[in-house]
């Protein structure tokens, strides 16, 4: 009898070799998601009224609103101001998560490879 439990599935299962590319894919992950970090995607509604930026993973890191383009001496202009913000952050979110599963590729899907 050896000591790896896996021989009873046949085939010389090999769980050092598993491990070692269990390790291999968390380093890509890790330098994908660090890629993502960096690259950042814009969204924008109202014909660029409004536009914001995020980093491929999805975090806020501008809004910029057009000069003349919202006049906020009313409460509804401000409600309206919110609302293009909030597009043009969906927009830009789903920028970032297209951006995000191209870099991401196969790693995106977890598990590994021949595992069913």
């Amino acid at each position: 009898m050896t000591d790896n439990p896996f021989d009873a599935l046949g085939g010389g299962f090999d769980m050092n070799a598993l491990l070692q590319q269990a390790q291999q894919m968390q380093d890509q992950l890790q330098s994908a998601q660090a890629q993502l970090a960096e690259q950042t995607v814009e969204g924008s509604v109202a014909g660029g009224a409004v536009s914001v930026t995020v980093t491929g993973l999805g975090d806020l890191v501008g809004v910029r609103v057009r000069p003349g383009t919202v006049d906020g001496d009313s409460a509804d202009d401000l409600a309206d101001l919110g609302d293009m913000i909030v597009a043009a952050y969906r927009d830009a979110k789903s920028q970032a998560e297209s951006l995000a599963s191209g870099t991401l590729g196969p790693l995106a899907g977890g598990g590994l490879p021949g595992l069913g």
